[in-house]
């Protein structure tokens, strides 16, 4: 069974960075086609689609939305089978539960407004920025 548990969000101050880890078990990340981060904002509609933050694929080529690109980066360890979104800079409209995704279909590419070609996902984790 597959499992993504995303850890390392929390209550910051605006400003400041938090890294955000999502580990893997039962897969082997290096067998994904895409790896990504999206995030669902708070008073948002669940059933909307998730907002798309970044994405890497195989190959190592990554993808931001313009709101955290320059502040932002993925990143994955193939040893530890670990996804990372290091957060710098954090603003208060960062604040939102961030979940880890993943799929294995070739024929999909990598791209985050493509939420439902995303398979396997995690239950997220709540980040908070305050002013």
């Amino acid at each position: 069974q597959v499992q993504l548990v995303e850890s390392g969000g929390g209550l910051v101050q605006a400003g400041e960075s938090l890294n955000l880890s999502c580990v893997v078990s039962g897969y082997t990340v290096s067998g994904y086609r895409c790896m990504g981060w999206f995030r669902q904002a708070p008073g948002t509609d669940p059933d909307t689609e998730r907002e798309g933050v970044a994405v890497l694929a195989l190959d190592g080529s990554a993808s931001y939305g313009d709101s955290v690109k320059g502040r932002f980066t993925i990143s994955r360890d193939n040893a530890k089978n670990t996804l990372y979104l290091q957060m710098n800079s954090l603003k208060a409209e960062d604040s939102a539960i961030y979940f880890c995704a993943a799929h294995t279909n070739i024929w999909a590419g990598c791209n985050r407004g493509y939420e439902s070609a995303f398979t396997h996902w995690g239950q997220g984790t709540q980040v908070t920025v305050y002013t």
